[in-house]
């Protein structure tokens, strides 16, 4: 069985993005799928690329037992042609992610995490927590948390 490759795209690749690859890659190999999926995030602008993930967002996640240690890149053209989804933070991503695809095929790739959050939520994206406190780290890794394990659920 060809394994399911999912890519986490949010605006810089330092924030959200990466927390949903490092939150899914751990609820991947909890579950002992390793072998199913190949994960991975990057951003649509390129102002972080190689650099680690935000030093907030590492620190936040690492009280979680996640390890954020993913190099920052950007969205290439390349991306529509290997990964089966590409999932988007928020209605900017989607927008770029759209302009982005060449094909009708590329755009029925392109999912809002939105889709997954439990409809209880009041959320319908990923709000970016860049210029938030504590708060606004610790509300995304939640989000994330619960979106990425509605994600494998449907996707398993």
């Amino acid at each position: 069985m060809e394994k399911k490759k999912i890519l986490f795209v949010c605006l810089g690749n330092i924030c959200r993005s990466p927390a949903a690859e490092g939150i899914m890659k751990s609820l991947i190999e909890s579950r002992g799928l390793n072998d199913k999926f190949v994960i991975d995030s990057a951003g649509t602008g390129r102002w972080h690329i190689g650099q680690l993930p935000d030093k907030r967002m590492r620190i936040h996640a690492s009280r979680r037992g996640i390890t954020l240690d993913h190099k920052c890149r950007q969205v290439t053209s390349s991306d529509f042609e290997y990964f089966d989804m590409i999932i988007g933070m928020d209605s900017m991503n989607i927008e770029d992610l759209r302009d982005m695809a060449s094909s009708p095929e590329e755009l029925a790739k392109i999912h809002s995490m939105g889709e997954f959050l439990d409809i209880a939520s009041r959320y319908d994206h990923i709000p970016d927590p860049y210029y938030e406190g504590a708060e606004g780290f610790e509300l995304v890794l939640d989000l994330l948390e619960n979106g990425c394990s509605n994600l494998l659920k449907q996707i398993s």
